[in-house]
Protein backbone atom coordinates (compact mmCIF):
# COMPACT_ATOMS: atom_id res chain seq x y z
CA UNK A 1 0.00 0.00 0.00
CA UNK A 2 1.28 3.36 -0.71
CA UNK A 3 2.36 5.57 1.99
CA UNK A 4 1.70 9.20 2.65
CA UNK A 5 5.12 10.85 2.15
CA UNK A 6 4.89 12.38 5.76
CA UNK A 7 5.28 8.90 6.70
CA UNK A 8 8.47 8.11 5.12
CA UNK A 9 10.26 11.72 5.21
CA UNK A 10 11.16 12.91 8.33
CA UNK A 11 13.67 15.30 8.62
CA UNK A 12 14.00 14.59 13.05
CA UNK A 13 15.08 11.29 12.12
CA UNK A 14 17.40 11.62 9.36
CA UNK A 15 17.66 14.44 6.78
CA UNK A 16 19.49 11.98 4.08
CA UNK A 17 17.00 10.43 1.36
CA UNK A 18 17.79 8.55 -1.92
CA UNK A 19 15.31 9.45 -4.18
CA UNK A 20 14.68 8.35 -7.96
CA UNK A 21 12.01 9.24 -10.63
CA UNK A 22 11.28 6.95 -13.92
CA UNK A 23 9.90 7.99 -17.37
CA UNK A 24 6.69 6.33 -17.65
CA UNK A 25 6.53 3.38 -20.54
CA UNK A 26 8.81 4.76 -23.41
CA UNK A 27 9.34 8.23 -22.67
CA UNK A 28 12.86 8.94 -22.40
CA UNK A 29 14.54 11.13 -19.78
CA UNK A 30 17.68 11.64 -22.15
CA UNK A 31 19.98 8.90 -24.24
CA UNK A 32 19.23 7.29 -27.46
CA UNK A 33 16.03 5.78 -28.45
CA UNK A 34 16.90 2.40 -30.41
CA UNK A 35 13.65 2.18 -31.30
CA UNK A 36 13.07 5.68 -33.00
CA UNK A 37 16.22 6.72 -33.50
CA UNK A 38 16.00 9.86 -31.23
CA UNK A 39 18.62 11.48 -29.44
CA UNK A 40 17.39 13.10 -26.00
CA UNK A 41 20.99 13.67 -24.94
CA UNK A 42 20.47 17.13 -24.63
CA UNK A 43 17.75 16.67 -21.60
CA UNK A 44 20.84 15.74 -19.83
CA UNK A 45 21.60 19.28 -19.63
CA UNK A 46 18.31 20.51 -18.49
CA UNK A 47 18.24 17.84 -15.41
CA UNK A 48 21.70 19.72 -14.35
CA UNK A 49 20.35 23.08 -14.76
CA UNK A 50 17.08 22.68 -12.68
CA UNK A 51 18.93 21.37 -10.04
CA UNK A 52 21.64 23.77 -10.14
CA UNK A 53 18.29 26.37 -9.89
CA UNK A 54 16.87 24.76 -7.32
CA UNK A 55 20.19 24.08 -4.86
CA UNK A 56 20.50 27.72 -5.19
CA UNK A 57 16.65 28.65 -3.92
CA UNK A 58 16.02 25.69 -1.48
CA UNK A 59 17.90 24.80 1.79
CA UNK A 60 18.33 21.02 0.35
CA UNK A 61 22.20 20.12 -0.49
CA UNK A 62 22.48 17.73 -2.81
CA UNK A 63 24.83 14.91 -2.19
CA UNK A 64 24.77 12.57 -5.45
CA UNK A 65 23.16 12.46 -8.58
CA UNK A 66 23.02 10.46 -11.68
CA UNK A 67 21.13 11.21 -14.88
CA UNK A 68 20.89 8.18 -17.09
CA UNK A 69 18.47 7.26 -20.25
CA UNK A 70 15.04 6.73 -18.54
CA UNK A 71 15.33 7.73 -14.94
CA UNK A 72 17.92 9.41 -12.55
CA UNK A 73 18.80 9.46 -8.85
CA UNK A 74 19.26 11.83 -6.06
CA UNK A 75 20.49 11.57 -2.88
CA UNK A 76 20.35 15.08 -0.50
CA UNK A 77 20.37 16.43 2.75
CA UNK A 78 17.66 18.71 3.95
CA UNK A 79 18.82 21.54 5.96
CA UNK A 80 16.39 22.94 8.39
CA UNK A 81 18.40 24.50 10.57
CA UNK A 82 19.27 26.50 6.99
CA UNK A 83 16.77 27.55 6.60
CA UNK A 84 15.05 28.79 9.99
CA UNK A 85 17.88 30.89 9.61
CA UNK A 86 17.04 33.23 6.58
CA UNK A 87 15.46 36.18 7.26
CA UNK A 88 12.05 37.09 6.01
CA UNK A 89 13.04 38.94 3.19
CA UNK A 90 15.90 36.16 1.92
CA UNK A 91 12.86 34.08 1.65
CA UNK A 92 10.85 36.28 0.11
CA UNK A 93 13.35 36.58 -2.51
CA UNK A 94 14.09 33.03 -2.96
CA UNK A 95 10.66 31.78 -3.31
CA UNK A 96 10.46 34.82 -6.43
CA UNK A 97 12.53 32.80 -8.03
CA UNK A 98 10.59 30.03 -8.83
CA UNK A 99 7.22 30.79 -8.18
CA UNK A 100 4.23 33.67 -8.09
CA UNK A 101 4.14 36.13 -5.40
CA UNK A 102 0.60 37.02 -4.19
CA UNK A 103 -0.22 40.88 -4.19
CA UNK A 104 -0.54 40.44 -0.33
CA UNK A 105 3.06 39.52 0.17
CA UNK A 106 4.14 42.13 -2.51
CA UNK A 107 2.72 44.87 -0.70
CA UNK A 108 3.99 43.65 2.54
CA UNK A 109 7.46 43.64 1.16
CA UNK A 110 6.99 46.98 -0.29
CA UNK A 111 5.57 47.88 3.42
CA UNK A 112 2.15 49.32 1.68
CA UNK A 113 0.04 46.48 3.77
CA UNK A 114 -2.95 48.66 5.65
CA UNK A 115 -3.93 46.17 8.73
CA UNK A 116 -2.51 44.31 10.66
CA UNK A 117 -4.55 41.42 9.60
CA UNK A 118 -2.84 41.53 6.18
CA UNK A 119 0.45 41.49 7.77
CA UNK A 120 -0.17 38.28 9.67
CA UNK A 121 -1.28 36.63 7.01
CA UNK A 122 1.51 37.91 5.00
CA UNK A 123 3.67 36.45 7.69
CA UNK A 124 2.11 33.24 8.07
CA UNK A 125 2.39 32.42 4.17
CA UNK A 126 6.02 33.80 4.47
CA UNK A 127 6.04 31.07 7.25
CA UNK A 128 4.55 28.28 5.44
CA UNK A 129 7.11 29.08 2.21
CA UNK A 130 10.09 28.39 4.76
CA UNK A 131 8.93 25.29 5.29
CA UNK A 132 8.48 24.45 1.60
CA UNK A 133 11.99 25.90 0.72
CA UNK A 134 13.43 23.12 3.00
CA UNK A 135 10.89 20.15 2.07
CA UNK A 136 11.53 16.94 -0.11
CA UNK A 137 8.13 16.97 -1.92
CA UNK A 138 8.73 20.64 -2.85
CA UNK A 139 12.22 20.05 -4.37
CA UNK A 140 11.80 16.99 -6.44
CA UNK A 141 8.16 18.70 -7.50
CA UNK A 142 10.18 21.45 -8.80
CA UNK A 143 12.00 19.32 -10.57
CA UNK A 144 9.84 17.05 -12.03
CA UNK A 145 7.26 19.23 -12.88
CA UNK A 146 9.83 21.59 -14.85
CA UNK A 147 10.92 18.72 -16.51
CA UNK A 148 7.69 17.32 -17.63
CA UNK A 149 6.24 20.37 -19.44
CA UNK A 150 9.81 20.72 -21.27
CA UNK A 151 10.13 17.13 -22.60
CA UNK A 152 6.21 17.23 -23.73
CA UNK A 153 6.34 20.59 -24.90
CA UNK A 154 9.61 19.23 -27.08
CA UNK A 155 7.35 15.81 -27.96
CA UNK A 156 4.62 18.20 -28.95
CA UNK A 157 2.34 15.60 -26.06
CA UNK A 158 0.07 16.00 -23.32
CA UNK A 159 -0.09 13.71 -20.05
CA UNK A 160 2.33 12.05 -17.73
CA UNK A 161 5.87 11.68 -18.53
CA UNK A 162 6.98 9.95 -15.18
CA UNK A 163 6.07 6.70 -14.22
CA UNK A 164 4.09 7.83 -10.72
CA UNK A 165 5.62 9.81 -8.08
CA UNK A 166 9.32 9.60 -7.01
CA UNK A 167 10.43 7.15 -4.84
CA UNK A 168 12.37 7.98 -1.53
CA UNK A 169 14.49 6.22 0.65
CA UNK A 170 15.63 7.14 4.75
CA UNK A 171 19.33 7.03 5.14
CA UNK A 172 19.94 6.70 8.82
CA UNK A 173 23.18 7.08 9.31
CA UNK A 174 26.81 7.61 7.89
CA UNK A 175 27.19 3.94 6.44
CA UNK A 176 24.03 4.17 4.51
CA UNK A 177 24.85 7.47 3.07
CA UNK A 178 27.97 6.38 1.61
CA UNK A 179 26.62 3.44 0.44
CA UNK A 180 23.79 4.81 -0.95
CA UNK A 181 26.28 7.94 -2.77
CA UNK A 182 28.35 5.23 -4.35
CA UNK A 183 25.49 3.13 -5.37
CA UNK A 184 24.44 6.41 -7.20
CA UNK A 185 28.12 7.10 -8.66
CA UNK A 186 28.14 3.97 -10.42
CA UNK A 187 25.02 3.84 -12.32
CA UNK A 188 27.16 4.70 -15.59
CA UNK A 189 29.35 1.84 -14.35
CA UNK A 190 27.26 -0.71 -13.06
CA UNK A 191 24.95 -0.43 -16.86
CA UNK A 192 27.68 -0.87 -18.92
CA UNK A 193 27.70 2.67 -20.27
CA UNK A 194 31.00 4.01 -18.82
CA UNK A 195 34.09 2.19 -17.87
CA UNK A 196 35.26 4.48 -15.27
CA UNK A 197 33.72 6.77 -12.66
CA UNK A 198 35.69 9.68 -14.04
CA UNK A 199 33.93 8.61 -17.56
CA UNK A 200 30.57 8.45 -16.11
CA UNK A 201 28.78 11.64 -18.00
CA UNK A 202 26.14 13.49 -15.89
CA UNK A 203 27.14 11.71 -12.79
CA UNK A 204 28.29 13.96 -9.45
CA UNK A 205 31.16 12.14 -9.25
CA UNK A 206 32.17 13.42 -12.43
CA UNK A 207 31.87 16.39 -11.30
CA UNK A 208 33.73 15.69 -8.19
CA UNK A 209 36.72 15.21 -10.00
CA UNK A 210 36.26 17.51 -11.96
CA UNK A 211 35.87 20.65 -9.90
CA UNK A 212 39.00 18.66 -7.50
CA UNK A 213 41.39 18.57 -10.38
CA UNK A 214 40.42 21.87 -11.53
CA UNK A 215 41.38 23.31 -7.77
CA UNK A 216 44.76 21.87 -7.78
CA UNK A 217 43.61 19.25 -5.42
CA UNK A 218 42.21 21.83 -2.66
CA UNK A 219 38.72 20.74 -1.68
CA UNK A 220 36.14 22.12 -2.17
CA UNK A 221 37.05 24.09 -4.99
CA UNK A 222 35.80 27.45 -6.21
CA UNK A 223 32.20 27.43 -7.59
CA UNK A 224 33.12 29.06 -10.91
CA UNK A 225 35.28 25.82 -11.64
CA UNK A 226 32.23 23.78 -11.41
CA UNK A 227 30.10 23.05 -13.85
CA UNK A 228 27.02 21.58 -12.28
CA UNK A 229 24.83 22.11 -9.04
CA UNK A 230 26.43 22.99 -5.93
CA UNK A 231 27.82 19.19 -4.17
CA UNK A 232 27.95 18.98 -0.25
CA UNK A 233 30.82 19.29 0.49
CA UNK A 234 32.72 16.01 1.69
CA UNK A 235 34.87 17.20 5.18
CA UNK A 236 35.67 14.81 7.82
CA UNK A 237 37.92 17.30 10.05
CA UNK A 238 34.48 19.55 10.69
CA UNK A 239 33.17 18.82 14.45
CA UNK A 240 29.89 17.06 14.65
CA UNK A 241 28.00 14.82 14.41
CA UNK A 242 25.48 12.70 11.99
CA UNK A 243 22.77 14.43 10.91
CA UNK A 244 24.47 17.23 9.93
CA UNK A 245 27.86 16.25 9.25
CA UNK A 246 29.46 13.50 6.98
CA UNK A 247 32.99 11.86 8.42
CA UNK A 248 34.02 11.02 4.98
CA UNK A 249 36.54 13.26 3.33
CA UNK A 250 36.21 13.45 -1.09
CA UNK A 251 39.42 11.16 -1.02
CA UNK A 252 37.79 8.84 1.43
CA UNK A 253 34.75 8.68 -1.37
CA UNK A 254 36.89 8.81 -4.31
CA UNK A 255 39.17 5.22 -3.33
CA UNK A 256 36.03 3.68 -1.96
CA UNK A 257 34.02 4.52 -5.43
CA UNK A 258 37.38 3.30 -7.74
CA UNK A 259 37.85 0.83 -5.79
CA UNK A 260 34.21 -0.74 -6.06
CA UNK A 261 33.80 0.46 -9.55
CA UNK A 262 36.85 -1.85 -10.83
CA UNK A 263 35.35 -4.97 -8.70
CA UNK A 264 31.85 -4.22 -10.66
CA UNK A 265 33.96 -3.71 -14.57
CA UNK A 266 35.58 -6.79 -13.54
CA UNK A 267 32.59 -8.66 -12.28
CA UNK A 268 34.68 -11.53 -10.00
CA UNK A 269 31.14 -12.76 -8.23
CA UNK A 270 31.82 -14.19 -4.67
CA UNK A 271 35.64 -12.46 -4.38
CA UNK A 272 36.52 -9.33 -2.80
CA UNK A 273 39.42 -7.43 -4.45
CA UNK A 274 42.53 -6.88 -2.13
CA UNK A 275 43.52 -3.13 -0.33
CA UNK A 276 40.26 -2.89 0.74
CA UNK A 277 39.53 1.31 1.72
CA UNK A 278 40.06 1.60 5.43
CA UNK A 279 36.88 3.55 5.31
CA UNK A 280 34.76 0.47 5.18
CA UNK A 281 36.08 -0.76 8.52
CA UNK A 282 35.62 2.84 9.90
CA UNK A 283 32.51 2.30 9.26
CA UNK A 284 31.93 -1.21 10.19
CA UNK A 285 30.51 -2.21 6.32
CA UNK A 286 31.11 -5.59 5.07
CA UNK A 287 33.14 -5.36 1.81
CA UNK A 288 31.11 -7.78 0.48
CA UNK A 289 27.55 -6.87 1.20
CA UNK A 290 28.68 -3.55 0.52
CA UNK A 291 29.68 -4.66 -3.03
CA UNK A 292 26.98 -6.76 -3.42
CA UNK A 293 24.62 -3.55 -2.67
CA UNK A 294 26.37 -1.30 -5.20
CA UNK A 295 26.05 -4.52 -8.18
CA UNK A 296 22.59 -5.04 -6.73
CA UNK A 297 20.90 -2.14 -5.06
CA UNK A 298 17.98 -1.38 -7.27
CA UNK A 299 16.44 -4.32 -5.25
CA UNK A 300 17.20 -2.70 -1.78
CA UNK A 301 15.51 0.58 -2.95
CA UNK A 302 11.78 -1.13 -2.24
CA UNK A 303 13.04 -0.67 1.78
CA UNK A 304 11.83 2.48 2.97
CA UNK A 305 15.31 2.98 4.82
CA UNK A 306 18.49 2.14 5.20
CA UNK A 307 20.37 1.82 7.94
CA UNK A 308 21.99 0.36 11.06
CA UNK A 309 19.29 -2.29 12.51
CA UNK A 310 19.24 -0.27 15.60
CA UNK A 311 18.75 2.86 13.83
CA UNK A 312 15.73 1.27 11.77
CA UNK A 313 14.35 0.28 15.05
CA UNK A 314 14.59 4.16 16.11
CA UNK A 315 13.13 4.89 12.81
CA UNK A 316 9.99 3.09 13.24
CA UNK A 317 9.35 3.97 16.92
CA UNK A 318 9.52 7.44 15.50
CA UNK A 319 7.07 7.05 12.88
CA UNK A 320 4.41 4.87 15.10
CA UNK A 321 5.07 1.96 12.68
CA UNK A 322 6.30 -1.62 14.52
CA UNK A 323 8.89 -1.91 12.18
CA UNK A 324 10.76 -0.64 8.63
CA UNK A 325 11.57 -3.21 5.96
CA UNK A 326 15.22 -4.14 5.72
CA UNK A 327 16.53 -5.76 9.05
CA UNK A 328 17.80 -8.31 7.42
CA UNK A 329 19.86 -6.14 4.86
CA UNK A 330 21.18 -3.81 7.76
CA UNK A 331 21.99 -6.88 9.48
CA UNK A 332 24.35 -8.09 6.46
CA UNK A 333 25.26 -4.78 5.40
CA UNK A 334 27.00 -3.94 8.97
CA UNK A 335 29.82 -6.50 10.10
CA UNK A 336 29.01 -5.05 14.33
CA UNK A 337 27.07 -2.99 16.35
CA UNK A 338 27.66 0.78 15.54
Amino acid sequence: MTRARRELVDPETTPYYHCIARCVRRAYLCGQDSFSGKSYEHRKGWVLERLEALAAVFAVDICAYAVMSNHYHLVVRLDRERARAWSEQDVMDRWARLFSVPVLVTRYRADETVTAAEAEQARALIAEWRERLCDLSWFMRGLNEHLARRANEEDGCKGRFWEGRFKSQALLDEAAVLTCMSYVDLNPVRAGVAQTPEASDFTSIRQRIAEYAGSGGNHPPDRHESQGPRLMDLDGTSAGDHPNHIAFTFEDYLQLVDWAGRAIREDKRGAIPGRLPPILARLNLSPEHYLRHVRRGGRSHHVAALGHVDRLREAAERLGRRFLKGLGQARRLYQMPA
